[in-house]
Parts: structure tokens; sequence; C-alpha cells
């Protein structure tokens, strides 16, 4: 593939909103890693607590206990495969990047005070995600904008910004505009923002895109989670045709065989 790169889900948690997702064993997570790096995942991305709607609090102790064993296990049987973690806690995040991993996808944008020192420290990549809840877990709720993509631009401008005071490489911050619930439970948000994607990318960082699974795909026939595979290649298609680098994705081979295409014809656009 060119230059967008495609991030493999890893969830080792018992609630993750997507049950094909959920890998809470070493031996199921390994199984699950090599068949994302065989289907063209450029990033494994491991998790330890679900932020959707109803999810349930997890304590720094008990992420640890899930990620870490996974983290280094991943180290030992692919040591070349480049790792991320998805937290939103500095302490977590800091011990994975003790342990090698590269990207740190940040889904509170920087709300724990210590996240963007660690990283700077680390030289790693950092994803700053919007989110409409000023809590890690998302709810279901309708917010309504005037300007979507002009509210996530702010946010996101905002907390680059605080990242950069706080040492944290130009180069290395990846933002994500966030989709599905984490920007509102009308679907009709979501999709305004990949339409429109190509002005966040006009903020100069690389952009992350997660469209994978997620309920603004449910479409008129209100399809379920398991069905919304379509929809998923389609959103991250489109994500990569208005200048997305990263996707990421539960799917990686069907997802990078559509993104694939759309990275072709992205090429004739002027």
């Amino acid at each position: 593939m060119g230059t967008v790169r495609i991030v493999g889900v890893l969830n080792v948690t018992p609630d993750s909103f997507y049950e094909g997702s959920r890998f809470p064993s070493v031996d199921a997570a390994l199984r699950q890693a090599e068949q994302c790096l065989k289907e063209g995942a450029d990033y494994l991305e491991v998790g330890g607590e679900s932020t959707g709607p109803g999810s349930n609090d997890v304590t720094v102790a008990e992420e640890l206990e899930r990620t870490m064993p996974i983290i280094e296990a991943l180290r030992r049987d692919f040591p070349e495969a480049l790792l991320a973690i998805d937290t939103w806690k500095a302490t977590v995040a800091g011990e994975a990047l003790a342990r090698g991993v590269m990207m740190v996808n940040d889904v509170t944008a920087g709300r724990d005070p210590e996240m963007f020192p660690r990283v700077a420290r680390s030289g790693a990549s950092l994803v700053l995600m919007y989110a409409k809840d000023t809590s890690p877990r998302t709810t279901i709720r309708e917010v309504q904008y005037d300007d979507v993509v002009r509210t996530v631009m702010d946010f996101l401008r905002a907390q680059k910004g605080i990242a950069l005071k706080a040492g944290v490489a130009p180069e290395r911050i990846i933002l994500d505009p966030g989709l599905g619930h984490f920007l509102s439970s009308d679907p009709c948000f979501s999709l305004e923002i990949l339409a429109r994607l190509s002005e966040i990318v006009a903020l100069g960082s690389p952009v992350l895109v997660s469209p994978s699974r997620k309920s603004f795909l449910a479409g008129r026939e209100q399809l379920k989670t398991a069905e919304r595979l379509p929809g998923t290649i389609a959103a991250s298609a489109i994500a990569v045709l208005h200048g997305a680098t990263f996707i990421r994705t539960h799917d990686v081979q069907a997802v990078r065989r559509g993104c694939e295409i759309a990275e072709e014809i992205r090429r004739f656009r002027p």
C-alpha cells in the first residue's frame, strides 16, 4: 500500500462494542495479531478499556494487567511489528511506551495532564481524538452542531497546541475527528465529517479515522454491528479519498483492499 497506514484493533476487554474484536487472552491476541499482520496491518493497537456507551470503568492496575502481558508477547513474537496502545491514562501509556509501543491513541486528547509529557519524552506518535463528552466514556446523546467540522477543528487545534508546548514533536501528532457516539448519536454529523475531512487534513497533521462498524453506519435498515462491514469499507475508502493517513479497523484485509483502490483514485485528484 502507499502512504495510508492500517491500524488493526486488538481489544483485550470483555465489553468491546464489537464482539468480534474481543481477544482477552494472550494466545487469542497473538493469533489475531498474526492474522492482522498477514492481512496487511501496519500497526497493531492494543486496548484494555472500552470507552463506548455503557462500558465499565477500569482501574490503572486492571488495565495494566490486561494490556502489558499482551504487549510483551507481541514484542517477543512479532519484533518487527509497530505497536500502539489505546489508552487515556498516562501511567498505562508510559508502561506501554517503555515496552516499545510507538503510538498512543488517546480518546480524550490529553485530558490526563501527564499524557503529553510522557509521550514527549518517548518520541512516540500521539493520536488526539475529538469527543463530545468530557469523560473518557462516551454517551448516547444526539448532540447538535451549528458547524460540526469547525467545532472539531477548534478542539483539535487547541489540543495540538498544548501538546506542542509540552514538547511533543509536531511530526508525531495525529488528529482523529471522532465518529459515531463520540461525535453525536445523530449519524448525520459523522457523515458530514467524512464529506469534509479535507478541511481537517488542512490543519497540517496526519489524520486518523476510525469508522469501523460504528453506529452511524447502521443506515436505514438499522444494521447490527456484525452487519456493518460494507459500510465500514465504504467510509474508510471515502476517508482515504479525502486525505486520511491512518485507518483504524477491526477488519484489516477487507478495509485495506478498499483503501488501496481509494488511494489509487486519490492520485488523480488535482
